[in-house]
């Protein structure tokens, strides 16, 4: 049973909905679809499935794209309802002849929906008895059609077998040819074996009778024999002389000494002897803004215009071409978006976009173009690379706020630290960009304390150990082999009494397949409840990211004894700084998780830490 069917704006204001059904709909499935498929450029999809406790719905809609109308049908997700498609299409028709932008209430349009569901719901029965009747027509045939081969099995069984006894008798094609079965047709089968059966008795007849095997096999080994002496004798003369020793060589020189320990002098459990002097690199990268050259067209677009500009006047001729640049068309159709959106997903591609993403937002792309009428002296792939901006503006830009220092001053009056977790896969940069944070954290005047919650790599204390003794940071470990969960929460209790303000927690890196590792680091993120949670990636990664971050979240959904687990809140990008322009890892993330990109890490030294341009990428995304 249909649930609810709405008709409302882009901008939101609903137009129409169905009284007859007047079901309340439990939760907000309307409002999730909005913002989980429609402001993300994801209603390339056919449906999207909306689970609440107690209930779950399946929502489609279609858009029409000139007016700017949004149609949604909501079922539930247990129905397998046929007619809503449709019921849809049929809806979007009728409602857009009768639509007037300054009308905002539509009474009139129930009687026309009570029609509309009741003819949707008539062509559903049809095609049910339609398929009933061929489903029947098909089982008949295929019944029939057992028979007959049944049949065809048994005659070749007596074939064979007739065709057995002519051997016998004789051994000439001839006789094969008077085989026949018993309906009166001649096996062609038969006669083609008793031809070359009947070649290869006469060749044996006039060698003198049956060939004998053991001859052959002497003379076999009589010609390998002769043919394999030649070689060895080959080989024994040409034995490899053997080299003479290399005399080792005596350095006259001898080599001056020089100090390659640089480390600073401390005993074996890290405690400094004298005091280091904090490292002080200047000014964080995050509080520099960068400046992006706004350009109006770039090279590659120019040389897009004259091609696309050379297609369409070989297909439809020079005026018509030129007429329809002036005048405009009518309505895009997918089939005039194609060429462009197919050269829009290749030059994502080679930005390094995951295949999956760059598909499925050209595919949202050409949902929203489709049915719109083209300006004057416009290009469809000017169109198309306009709504692929916006697309991508929209889905980089951060829908909640990204301010650490403000979430940490609201901590802070709570009295109360803020936590951070760092996690992510192996060899990525977690404790390096941990240590970055820290240092931008610091020019800031915050408490920062550090949390060696890494217990089972080698090094990884020391390395933190080591960050924390030059950036004069206090650090809380316990070792290795101990349990991060608990390690960590002794590091924020610690961090309370000493009246620290952020407590940063680095972990393990682990891949997304590590079942043992993921358990652990799910229960670290439930036992401490962090403030926010950050998944360290690499900005080198193509289509892995995406496997990456939806199996982390999977992972730590399934994996959590909680009923709403906690998930990745924010993306840090590690090695922005060796990737040219194949910045397409961005993309993908931000895409597949939802979370913002909060940090780019982009050079080795402390101060190379920064905000993610969206304007900047964008643009390079689609030069």
């Amino acid at each position: 049973m249909l649930e609810q069917l709405l008709i409302f704006t882009r901008g939101g204001l609903i137009l129409w909905t169905c009284k007859e059904l007047g079901n309340a709909l439990r939760g907000s499935p309307i409002d999730t679809l909005i913002r989980s498929c429609l402001l993300e450029e994801r209603s390339g999809a056919a449906s999207y499935n909306y689970d609440v406790p107690g209930v779950s719905y399946t929502l489609k809609w279609t858009f029409h794209n000139e007016l700017g109308l949004v149609f949604v049908a909501v079922y539930q997700k247990i129905l397998h309802l046929l007619y809503v498609d449709d019921l849809l299409a049929m809806v979007k028709r009728e409602f857009s002849e009768i639509y007037d932008p300054k009308r905002t209430a539509y009474d009139d349009f129930d009687e026309t929906f009570r029609q509309l569901r009741k003819e949707a719901e008539a062509r559903v029965e049809e095609m049910k008895k339609s398929k009933q009747v061929v489903s029947k027509q098909v089982s008949y045939l295929g019944k029939k059609q057992g028979q007959m081969q049944k049949s065809g099995f048994e005659g070749g069984n007596k074939k064979k077998s007739g065709g057995g006894e002519s051997g016998k008798d004789g051994s000439d094609g001839d006789n094969v040819k008077t085989v026949t079965m018993e309906n009166g047709h001649s096996n062609g089968e038969i006669e083609s074996r008793g031809r070359v059966n009947g070649k290869e008795n006469g060749d044996s007849n006039t060698n003198g009778g049956a060939f004998d095997v053991n001859k052959l096999q002497k003379l076999r080994s009589k010609g390998g024999k002769k043919a394999n002496n030649p070689v060895v004798n080959k080989v024994s003369k040409e034995e490899p002389k053997k080299k003479p020793a290399k005399k080792n060589r005596v350095w006259d020189d001898s080599p001056k000494e020089t100090k390659l320990d640089f480390t600073d002098p401390g005993s074996e459990n890290g405690d400094s002897f004298m005091a280091v002097q904090q490292v002080v690199e200047g000014e964080s990268m995050m509080d520099k803004d960068e400046i992006v050259s706004s350009d109006s067209e770039s090279e590659e677009d120019d040389d897009e215009a004259e091609t696309d500009k050379k297609v369409d006047s070989k297909k439809k001729g020079w005026f018509s071409s030129m007429f329809q640049s002036i005048a405009g068309k009518a309505n895009l159709e997918k089939a005039d978006l194609e060429p462009a959106l197919k050269a829009l997903k290749d030059r994502l591609m080679t930005k390094n976009v995951a295949e999956e993403i760059a598909e499925k937002l050209c595919e949202s792309v050409a949902v929203s173009l489709v049915g719109k009428k083209l300006a004057s002296f416009t290009r469809v792939s000017s169109t198309v690379q306009a709504a692929m901006e916006d697309a991508l503006v929209r889905i980089l830009t951060p829908r909640r706020s990204i301010d650490i220092l403000r979430d940490v001053h609201v901590s802070k009056e709570q009295r109360k630290p803020y936590v951070v977790v760092f996690v992510g896969v192996n060899g990525v940069g977690k404790s390096t960009n941990l240590a970055k944070v820290a240092y931008w954290l610091q020019q800031h005047d915050i408490n920062v304390m550090m949390a060696a919650c890494d217990t089972f790599r080698s090094g990884a204390v020391e390395q933190l150990r080591t960050h924390a003794r030059r950036l004069q940071i206090p650090i809380f470990e316990k070792g290795y082999e101990k349990d991060p969960a608990i390690v960590a929460k002794e590091a924020i209790q610690e961090a309370t009494r000493n009246g620290s303000d952020v407590v940063l927690v680095d972990t393990a890196g682990r891949m997304q397949d590590n079942e043992p590792l993921m358990r652990a680091l799910s229960k670290l993120i439930y036992v401490n409840s962090p403030d926010l949670v950050l998944f360290v990636g690499e900005a080198l990664v193509g289509n892995d990211a995406v496997d990456q971050l939806s199996k982390f979240n999977q992972k730590l959904a399934d994996l959590s004894p909680s009923p709403t687990p906690r998930l990745i809140d924010g993306i840090l990008l590690t090695k922005f700084d060796t990737i040219d322009d194949k910045v397409g890892a961005a993309l993908s993330m931000v895409y597949i998780s939802g979370a913002p990109v909060m940090f780019v890490g982009c050079g080795q030294s402390y101060t190379d830490l920064k905000k993610l341009n969206v304007k900047s990428i964008v643009k390079t995304l689609l030069k």
